[in-house]
């Protein structure tokens, strides 16, 4: 007599007309089939048949990060024997860990191999003697990509088996804690021949902080993406790989120096990076092919040496200013960073840019106009003494189509609310926008979208919404992001959107939106 089980796996398998017609499919198809389904799941799949065990045992993507990953504990068991036995595990998680690391482990002793691994991931807190026990069954099994996060009770050393692997394609290392150290730079050198994408993340660096001949061409010709994250003791970083195409560096507080050059590198991406209180810092980046750069909250270099961005369109620029710091050789590094970037169609400015704009001493170090600059997008605290900087900006890009002003409301400023009588009687914040209407004529003659986000109805957003309105030949919509308000302020806020739409209908034929 056949059990509810037993029948469940007939069916599963043969079907309503007794017909197995799945496992009938070819491997390849049966496989990816099974990819989108939780890694316990598929070995459930193996009691089915031994056509099914061999599926599993030859399954060439085995990703374990479903399987409780780091700091994650399922506690929606029922209250069963095999429950109550999981519940002292989780109570142990030593002893879970374990469980888990021997689990991945069975499973690769236990592949065919003549089966090659195409992708290992996992995520566990354990030994670097067991680490490096998963990593060389991987590597002896030919994986082609390897993405591991792991905590350990102390540091370890970079895993040198897949140094010699002429099979892996992409490794990625993240370390939660504490971290690890890279191998010599002698050893290092000699391998990495096949590997197209290398992500390393906690990396110990304070023997070794220079790294000026690690990312070369010679010891990655084939490296097409790179992704170092919070590298701890790195000061000095020289990147030169000829077929690199993108690039990310983030968290590396304590770095002086950056050079980056490369003929097909399309995508920079630094974030969070160089030491503020270093007074010889600098950034050298060469890159012909570089389309989209993400520059945010830096610490500004005392120099900035960019050259041949040529064909960048996109850029995302953000500092970090420590104490105001606004010093001459500071301002004319970033002056130098934003006129290499002078050929873009879209522009962020984040942070403290228009602060670090605003300043007295950058007029003096001028940048080179936006020429082609379509869309602009500012986020900024809205004070009267940022009104040179927005101007600034405003002039040097006389072709832009889009202005996105992104107010933060967070800012320590002063921001006034609007009065009523200043509607007759204009304030210096009018009289200052008026004063540039001459100089900002070939941007009003070409912007047609503008959006106000955190628009408070206060002097500055109404004052330049106004002017706009007011002098914008080509403005076609105006759309002001407002948010919620108390009663009080909703009765002031429609007195204000009232005169607003009649002084649009009287100065422009701009639509105007209130969201």
């Amino acid at each position: 007599m056949e059990t509810r089980s037993t029948k469940r796996k007939k069916y599963w398998s043969e079907g309503e007309n007794g017909i197995d017609r799945i496992s009938d499919l070819p491997d390849v198809v049966l496989h990816q089939i099974l990819f989108h389904l939780p890694i316990k799941s598929i070995a459930q799949t193996s009691v089915l048949s031994k056509r099914w065990r061999s599926l599993w045992i030859s399954f060439p993507d085995l990703d374990f990060t479903s399987i409780n990953p780091i700091g994650v504990a399922s506690t929606n068991a029922p209250n069963t024997k095999s429950s109550i036995k999981n519940k002292r595990l989780l109570l142990c998680p030593h002893s879970f860990s374990i469980k888990r690391v021997d689990f991945i482990s069975q499973v690769l002793a236990l592949r065919d191999k003549q089966s090659d691994l195409r992708i290992l991931r996992f995520r566990a807190p354990l030994s670097f003697s067991r680490l490096n026990g998963l990593i060389r069954l991987a590597v002896r099994q030919h994986v082609q990509e390897l993405d591991v996060e792991v905590a350990t009770d102390d540091y370890f050393n970079f895993p040198r088996s897949v140094l010699t692997s002429e099979s892996l394609r992409v490794f990625k290392l993240r370390s939660r804690y504490p971290g690890f150290r890279l191998l010599p730079p002698s050893v290092m050198k000699g391998g990495f021949q096949s590997l197209h994408t290398l992500s390393l993340s906690l990396v110990i660096l304070y023997d070794q902080p220079t790294l000026s001949d690690l990312f070369t061409d010679s010891s990655f010709p084939r490296l097409k993406k790179l992704n170092l994250d919070a590298c701890f003791g790195l000061k000095q970083l020289k990147v030169s790989c000829l077929a690199l195409e993108e690039f990310t560096l983030e968290n590396c507080f304590q770095l002086h120096g950056l050079d980056v050059s490369g003929a097909k590198l399309k995508t920079l991406q630094v974030a969070s990076c160089f030491d503020a209180y270093c007074d010889k810092s600098w950034v050298k980046i060469n890159a012909p092919s570089l389309r989209v750069m993400v520059w945010e909250y830096n610490a500004i270099t005392e120099n900035s040496s960019l050259e041949n961005l040529v064909s960048a369109h996109e850029a995302s620029i953000g500092f970090f200013v420590l104490n105001e710091d606004f010093s001459v050789t500071k301002l004319r590094s970033v002056s130098n960073l934003l006129s290499a970037l002078s050929r873009l169609h879209t522009l962020t400015l984040e942070g403290q840019c228009v602060e670090v704009l605003s300043s007295r001493n950058y007029i003096a170090n001028l940048m080179h106009p936006f020429d082609q600059l379509k869309s602009l997008e500012l986020q900024t605290g809205f004070n009267k003494n940022y009104l040179p900087g927005l101007a600034y900006l405003f002039k040097c890009s006389p072709a832009l189509h889009t202005l996105i002003l992104k107010i933060l409301n967070d800012y320590k400023i002063e921001r006034r609310k609007w009065n009523k009588d200043l509607w007759d009687m204009p304030s210096s914040e009018e009289q200052f926008w008026e004063s540039q209407s001459q100089a900002l004529k070939p941007l009003l003659n070409n912007l047609s979208v503008v959006k106000i986000h955190g628009f408070l109805e206060c002097e500055n957003e109404v004052s330049l919404a106004k002017f706009l309105l007011k002098h914008g030949k080509a403005l076609q919509e105006m759309t002001l992001f407002s948010g919620h308000c108390n009663y009080r302020d909703s009765l002031r806020r429609q007195k204000i959107r009232s005169q607003m739409m009649g002084f649009s209908r009287a100065s422009s034929n701009a639509k105007i939106e209130f969201l």
